[in-house]
């Protein structure tokens, strides 16, 4: 069975610098960082994203980490209005600058080396068909595909709890439909939506995983919570990846601690290693 890789997520780190982020990160022993493109740490629509990009890189290279470029910033489109525009937006240029802004994460994540760049579908607004939401989403992913498949990193849809693609299920029928998507499991959403338990999920979504996030969640609350809160089997999930020889990054995403990180970063690896020789 392989060892598995551990990365955080950097909306849980956001008194931090990026660069002490990073160093603090490889010091606590992670193999990677899961990079949200945000205007904390390295905003995609600065003029000089690219080379921001390019010295995020090479630090981590320097420092052995792996990288996944995460997508979900809650205000980075629309200062106003959290997650939104998203691929299920009924206004048609709202659809169209979320999948721009998709297009220009990937090409970030190309030059960060990144494993996998994970995106998610939205949530429809009331009033809007879901036959029609579908659609749209469906249209923006074969074109997001289209233009950024291929490459050498995952495109990663992520099944979010009260969005179109909520469970692992939503996620194989969008597959179906546009080759090419990867699924980013978020165990910890399982317990919220979903006819799987988490290592139920990867076991039988091994062969098209893209990237994988865990923490603890309770059942059908969707809060991020420690690794040791909640109602996850934390060692059962882990040893599900190891027999499945999943060799991406595995992430944390605590994006509510990010007060308490200089705790929750090393007490997560702490936890991880603990329930790893349960």
């Amino acid at each position: 069975m392989s060892g598995l890789r551990y990365a955080y997520n950097t909306n849980g780190l956001t008194s931090h610098r990026l660069s002490d982020a990073l160093t603090f990160l490889a010091d606590c022993g992670y193999a990677g960082v899961a990079l949200t493109l945000d205007v904390v740490h390295l905003d995609p629509f600065a003029d000089d994203a690219f080379a921001r990009a390019e010295r995020v890189r090479a630090r981590c290279d320097e420092l052995g980490l792996g990288v996944v470029v995460e997508t979900g910033a809650r205000f980075l489109l629309d200062p106003r209005v959290k997650h939104e525009p998203t691929l299920v937006t009924a206004d048609a240029e709202g659809r169209a600058r979320r999948l721009a802004y998709l297009r220009l994460a990937c090409d970030l994540g190309e030059v960060l080396g990144a494993e996998a760049v994970s995106f998610w579908a939205g949530v429809p607004k009331p009033g809007v068909d879901r036959d029609a939401a579908w659609g749209w989403l469906a249209d923006g992913v074969r074109a997001l595909v289209d233009s950024h498949g291929g490459r050498s990193y995952a495109l990663a849809v992520e099944p979010e709890p009260g969005m179109l693609v909520e469970d692992c299920d939503d996620w194989a029928r969008l597959a179906a439909g546009s080759p090419g998507i990867t699924l980013a499991l978020d165990t910890g959403h399982c317990v919220v939506a979903g006819a799987y338990a988490p290592e139920e999920a990867v076991t039988r979504f091994a062969p098209h995983l893209g990237t994988v996030a865990v923490e603890g969640m309770r059942r059908g609350v969707h809060d991020h919570l420690p690794l040791d809160a909640g109602d996850v089997d934390l060692p059962a999930v882990l040893r599900a990846l190891r027999e499945a020889s999943f060799d991406r990054l595995v992430t944390l995403e605590l994006s509510r601690d990010g007060h308490r990180a200089h705790e929750m970063v090393p007490r997560s690896i702490a936890t991880l290693r603990e329930a790893e020789r349960a």
